[in-house]
């Protein structure tokens, strides 16, 4: 019941960060559930994001799901799930209240430009970290900047990415393989 608790209140302490998506959560996810928790490893960090990433519905809650999931199982999934949306779903209450009274007025106006950046900082850092994780080699630096150069001049939905790494990924394991390179998985 303890552990359940501390899954609970982690995800409580982690959901308000959800601000600019889950990929913002990325950094205390880490710093909470790999380094002072240490109920998973930083490597299945971003096996779990690629995970929550491909499936329906929000990274945030899909994330803390799996990771509750891996921690606990099914009870320890669901007070993940619980305490990543309680902070979220009472933040968005509040802010939608309290736009609608105040959406014109200069000092919000502002408070908003200085969110936007801070946002963007907060998911450029989530990518670099799981950057960190996911390039352990020449080829999965090669595929990810490939990958990132396709982003940039077509317009391919997210899944098809997804599924295209996959794909690439299997086929570059066994290239390496029938080559008899050694095959790095992790850092």
């Amino acid at each position: 019941m303890k552990l359940l608790w501390d899954i609970f209140y982690t995800f409580l302490k982690i959901g308000p960060v959800t601000f600019g998506g889950g990929y913002a959560m990325i950094p205390l996810i880490e710093r909470e559930v790999v380094t002072k928790k240490q109920w998973i490893k930083t490597s299945e960090v971003a096996d779990i994001f690629a995970v929550a990433e491909s499936v329906p519905g929000a990274i945030a809650i899909n994330s803390a799901t799996f990771i509750g999931y891996r921690i606990a199982r099914i009870p320890g999934a669901i007070v993940a799930m619980a305490g990543v949306l309680i902070p979220t779903f009472l933040i968005v209450i509040s802010l939608s209240v309290f736009y609608l009274y105040f959406k014109k007025n200069p000092h919000m106006e502002a408070a908003f430009e200085g969110i936007r950046p801070a946002i963007v900082a907060l998911i450029t850092f989530a990518a670099y970290k799981i950057g960190q994780m996911a390039i352990v080699d020449k080829t999965t630096l090669v595929t990810a900047s490939f990958t990132v150069g396709i982003l940039f001049f077509f317009n391919l939905h997210p899944v098809l990415i997804i599924v295209s790494g996959a794909i690439a990924g299997i086929i570059l394991i066994k290239v390496k393989i029938k080559l008899g390179h050694d095959i790095l998985l992790e850092k």
